[in-house]
């Protein structure tokens, strides 16, 4: 029998007190405007997009990442506001500070060199970090009528990514697989 591919993806994630706030964002989203989705993975800046990858091969993308992560820094991370990308995402926007646009490159640069891990849609377009809190199911007249309400709101929040994250997904869900330390 042919092992079938998975689902992962490669992020940064906010700490824990963080994640219950932007949660709680995604939550509202669902309540009032029936956008459910994005409560299917944790609060996240996505570095690698969700790519399909053998189990039985888990742990060479892991060694790949584990050697990026050793050789990095904890990444700072500042949120200031909210984002869309007309007519369905709205997110919480991080500022792209030169930090967190070099972990992107440099991780990309790794993975591909590495393993041979390459995005070709990604590669053509600008990395745009976000931390969606609403996509997908989000309706157009839904969009229309939050986007006003979330354009201005004020949301700030520092913190210091001090892991990578691989994700897997699993029953319609995104799970946390692996953590990577940055730096240590």
């Amino acid at each position: 029998m042919t092992e079938s591919t998975r689902l992962y993806f490669i992020a940064l994630l906010p700490p824990a007190e963080i994640q219950e706030q932007i949660t709680e964002i995604k939550q509202y989203f669902a309540d009032k405007y029936a956008s459910r989705h994005a409560l299917t993975s944790p609060p996240h800046i996505t570095l690698q997009p969700p790519f399909r990858w053998l189990p039985s091969e888990v742990p060479i993308l892991e060694k790949a990442i584990s050697e990026f992560a050793l050789t990095g820094a904890p990444v700072p991370v500042i949120l200031d506001g909210f984002g869309a990308f007309p007519p369905r995402v709205i997110y919480v926007r991080p500022q792209k500070t030169p930090e967190l646009m070099e972990v992107k490159r440099a991780l990309t640069a790794h993975l591909e060199t590495a393993i041979g891990l390459i995005d070709e849609k990604e590669k053509q377009r600008a990395f745009s970090p976000h931390i969606t809190v609403a996509f997908r199911d989000l309706k157009r007249q839904a969009f229309k009528a939050a986007w006003p309400e979330f354009k201005e709101r004020p949301l700030k929040e520092r913190f210091v990514a001090t892991h990578l994250t691989l994700l897997i997904h699993d029953r319609g869900e995104w799970h946390i697989e692996t953590e990577f330390p940055l730096g240590v």
